[in-house]
């Protein structure tokens, strides 16, 4: 009798615990959210484990949450239809308020005339040529050798999740990150206009766009999971589709500095003109507010700028802002295994394509293309006046970025 009633409450406390479990770690990856797509097809290395596959190989811990992920997709193995006729709707034109894009202005141009591009071929050797000098150990950048779980919750605030769709993208700033971010906040429904998800990417304001709570990021998980988050990270990566956009390192540089300085920025102006104009261009008692300064002709120049990312007491202070920090440490391509690398020299392109893998291409369309977008041809101009060697250490500072995404090293700016 007394083993008859231990063995009930034993089963009493195990399906209490289960539910408590179910309740505190189901948020953002039960059924009522989680849509889970058909992963791309791609090589893989040996002994690689894909999605859904290999999950015995997973401890304890891992194989219950990763059986729990799974159990959720008998339920919602679809997106509903009544939710995809009302994400198809919606204006076919942006409201322009902000400066910035008003300044650039849309391309709204169909590009029909350009080359039609073998979108898989290409996958393909992005993803041979990351994975080849990820592994080479003659090729070494700080944080190369670290593991997934080395990397500090601060650094995974880049890789944005949508649980509807399992999807997970790693934003770079200066790489169409904006209008990535549009879409990622369309498909997941993360932020409502008067009660209705948006429909239109381009009807969601800039500055909700780039508001931190609007996304859930990977470092908001131990704050969610506690002790769980590392698991779960794990399996969403090997479940969910990964993707990032990446640019040539330089012009992504030059695109940054005409964005944050070329402009009035007043955030900018005050973290970070202020003391490159007094560290190199020896002024004092500099106006308080960036409308002062560009009215009295105090602007960081270029140069300055190089300056300020050659200088070793630059990261002795803090890390680099991430609109130039490197993508190797924004993303972490050695220890992410990435499904997707778009590049923004074929944005309109690699933007169609991913979407119609991802089948939400019937959702919404990627927003269009900025006009006069900073091109690969101003590099010589903007480097003609940076001293040889500056250029040098540059391209060492970047060199990661370069190789691990197939940019060829600028010899012309390298060399006298």
């Amino acid at each position: 009798m007394t083993k008859a009633r231990l063995l009930r409450l034993s089963v009493v406390l195990v399906s209490i615990f289960m539910i408590l479990l179910i309740i505190v770690y189901w948020d953002n990856v039960g059924t009522a959210h989680f849509y889970l797509h058909t992963s791309f097809s791609r090589p893989r290395s040996p002994g690689a484990i894909t999605a859904g596959e290999g999950w015995e190989a997973l401890p304890d811990v891992d194989e219950f949450l990763a059986k729990l992920l799974s159990s959720s997709l008998k339920q919602n193995s679809s997106i509903p239809r009544k939710t995809e006729q009302l994400l198809v709707q919606g204006s076919n034109k942006p409201v322009v308020s902000n400066l910035e894009e008003n300044v650039r202005g849309y391309d709204w141009s169909t590009h029909k005339d350009r080359n039609s591009l073998d979108q898989e071929k290409l996958q393909v050797e992005r993803q041979r040529t990351l994975r080849e000098f990820c592994a080479n150990s003659s090729f070494a950048f700080p944080t190369k050798e670290r593991s997934f779980d080395d990397i500090p919750n601060y650094e995974l605030n880049h890789l944005i999740v949508d649980d509807r769709h399992g999807v997970i993208y790693c934003y770079v700033p200066k790489v169409a990150c904006t209008n990535w971010k549009r879409v990622m906040i369309v498909l997941s429904e993360s932020l409502l206009d008067q009660g209705v998800p948006y429909r239109n990417p381009l009807d969601i304001p800039r500055e909700h766009v780039h508001n931190t709570s609007t996304h859930l990021t990977f470092n908001k998980f131990w704050r969610r999971y506690g002790k769980f988050s590392r698991h779960l990270m794990k399996i969403k990566l090997k479940k969910y589709t990964k993707f990032l956009f990446v640019r040539d390192p330089f012009v992504r540089l030059i695109s940054a500095f005409r964005s944050k300085f070329e402009l009035e920025n007043e955030e900018f102006y005050r973290r970070f003109a202020i003391p490159m104009l007094k560290l190199y261009s020896n002024h004092t008692n500099l106006p308080t507010s960036v409308s002062e300064a560009f009215g009295a002709g105090l602007k960081v120049s270029f140069s300055d700028f190089i300056q300020y990312l050659l200088d070793p007491r630059t990261e002795k202070m803090a890390p680099f802002n991430e609109h130039w920090r490197q993508v190797y440490r924004l993303c972490h391509p050695c220890q992410i295994d990435y499904d997707f690398i778009g590049k923004l020299e074929t944005l309109d392109e690699d933007a169609a394509y991913l979407l119609q893998l991802l089948k939400v291409d019937r959702l919404l369309r990627f927003p269009p293309s900025y006009r006069n977008r900073t091109a690969s041809s101003w590099e010589d101009n903007w480097f003609a006046k940076i001293p040889l060697a500056w250029r040098q250490q540059l391209y060492k500072l970047y060199e990661a970025d370069f190789v691990l995404f197939g940019y060829p090293k600028p010899e012309n700016l390298l060399k006298d």
